[in-house]
């Protein structure tokens, strides 16, 4: 599967409406996208139940802005609608393999509940 492009119309819909989305953060201009660009597609052809989805954060400064994207390349992981990962910085092929293990061997069960209990807490 092809990475799809969001926007800030189209952003919280993917979102909620996939079980896991990695998104990436990029710009034409920036070096390390372009670097990680074809890591991120390959991830993509590798995990079709998963959506890679972009964002250039040239064309949607305001929604980059508002997920306070302060470097790029920034991927995010959400998991049924929740962030579980956020990190500036190329990564190569193997620690983004990582990642997505990683997101997908999640105990949503467990985040609610530690969300829950920092909610409860602040």
């Amino acid at each position: 599967m092809a990475t799809t492009t969001l926007t800030a119309d189209t952003i919280a819909d993917t979102i909620k409406d996939n079980e896991i989305v990695l998104v990436d953060f990029w710009a034409s201009w920036c070096g390390p996208c372009r670097m990680f660009g074809p890591v991120f597609e390959a991830s993509s052809e590798q995990h079709p139940e998963i959506v890679h989805a972009k964002v250039d954060t040239e064309a949607e400064q305001e929604l980059a802005a508002e997920l306070r994207i302060t470097s790029i390349p920034t991927l995010m992981a959400f998991r049924d609608g929740v962030l579980v990962f956020n990190q500036a910085g190329a990564l190569p092929a193997p620690s983004l393999e990582q990642v997505v293990t990683a997101v997908k061997e999640l105990d949503m069960d467990e985040v609610r509940a530690k969300i829950a209990e920092r909610q409860a807490t602040a």
